[in-house]
C-alpha cells in the first residue's frame, strides 16, 4: 500500500482528536474483542450478545459525531478499523468456532470468506460515501451482516439448542449469503433520514412503544425476525421495483421515448 496520502484526507492530528465520538468508537471495538474472547472461551451466547452491543456503539458514534459537529478523517478510519474486528473478525471467528469446525476446510474458508466480504464492503462504502445517496446503502451493511449471525446464535440458544445438524448447515448457508449480501448492488435502507427525527404522528409513537414491549418480552425471536427482514429487504425491494417497471405503461414513462417502444406502438 502506498505511504502517499490520497489528496482531501490530510488531518493535523497535532491540533487533536475528538474524544466523545471516538470513545463510543472504542466501545464497539471493546465489544468486538470480548466477543472473540468468549468464543474462544465457548460462550457462544455471550459472544452473541457483546456483537449486537458493538453494533449499539456503532449506531451511536455516527449519530454522535454528526449531532454535535464533530466528524473527521481520523474518526472515519478509525471506525471502518473497529467494524472490521467487532463485526467482521468477531461473527466469522463465533460462526466457525460454534457451527462450521465440523466441516474442515470448507467450515473455515467460508468463516474467511465473510470476513473478507465483510472487509471488501467497508472499503467501498469508504470511496463511495460522497458519490451515493445517504438514504441508502450499496450492498448489506457489515453490522446487520454481524447481527444476524448473533441473532441466529441467541435464537439457538433460546429454544433449547436442538438440531445440531440443522445449525451446521443453516449456519453455512447464512454465511454464504450474507457475504454475497454485502458485495452486492442491492440497496438497503440507511435510516439516515432527517424526516426520521422530526414530528410523526401520534400513532408511529404508540407502535413504536408497542415494538419495544414485544422486542423486550421476546429478545431473540424478535432480534431474529427483525434483522432478517432487514437483511432481505434489499433482494425482496430490487425484485418488487423490476416488477413495478415491468408492468408500468411505457407509453406513461417519461423515460422511455418513442424509439425505445415496439413498432406498433410508435405514434408514426
Amino acid at each position: 500500500m502506498s505511504k502517499d496520502r490520497l489528496p482531501g484526507r490530510h488531518e493535523n492530528l497535532r491540533k487533536g482528536v475528538y474524544i466523545l465520538p471516538n470513545l463510543f468508537t472504542t466501545g464497539g471495538l471493546f465489544s468486538g474483542f470480548y466477543g472473540i474472547v468468549a468464543t474462544m472461551n465457548g460462550d457462544y451466547h455471550i459472544a452473541a450478545w457483546f456483537v449486537l452491543i458493538a453494533a449499539i456503539f456503532d449506531t451511536i458514534d455516527g449519530k454522535v459525531a454528526r449531532l454535535t459537529g464533530t466528524t473527521s478523517n481520523f474518526g472515519v478510519e478509525y471506525d471502518s478499523l473497529a467494524d472490521l474486528v467487532a463485526f467482521g473478525v468477531a461473527p466469522g471467528l463465533l460462526m466457525y468456532s460454534w457451527a462450521l469446525k465440523p466441516f474442515g476446510k470448507l467450515g473455515w474458508l467460508a468463516a474467511f470468506l465473510y470476513v473478507v466480504c465483510g472487509a471488501l464492503r467497508l472499503a467501498r462504502f469508504n470511496v463511495q460515501v460522497n458519490t451515493v445517496e445517504s438514504k441508502r446503502f450499496v450492498g448489506l451493511p457489515i453490522p446487520a451482516a454481524a447481527s444476524m449471525v448473533a441473532a441466529c446464535v441467541l435464537l439457538f440458544y433460546h429454544l433449547g439448542g436442538s438440531g445440531p445438524l440443522l445449525k451446521k448447515v443453516s449456519v453455512l448457508l447464512l454465511i454464504y449469503i450474507l457475504a454475497a449480501l454485502m458485495v452486492s448492488n442491492f440497496r438497503y435502507y440507511s435510516f439516515k433520514d432527517p424526516e426520521l427525527f422530526r414530528r410523526q404522528p401520534f400513532g408511529i409513537l404508540v407502535g413504536a412503544i408497542m415494538l419495544l414491549i414485544v422486542i423486550v418480552a421476546e429478545p431473540q425471536i424478535m432480534f431474529f425476525s427483525i434483522f432478517l427482514a432487514y437483511t432481505f429487504s434489499g433482494p425482496v425491494g430490487y425484485l418488487l421495483g423490476k416488477l413495478r417497471r415491468k408492468n408500468k405503461d411505457p407509453e406513461k414513462d417519461p423515460l422511455v421515448t418513442t424509439e425505445e417502444l415496439p413498432p406498433d406502438q410508435n405514434n408514426v
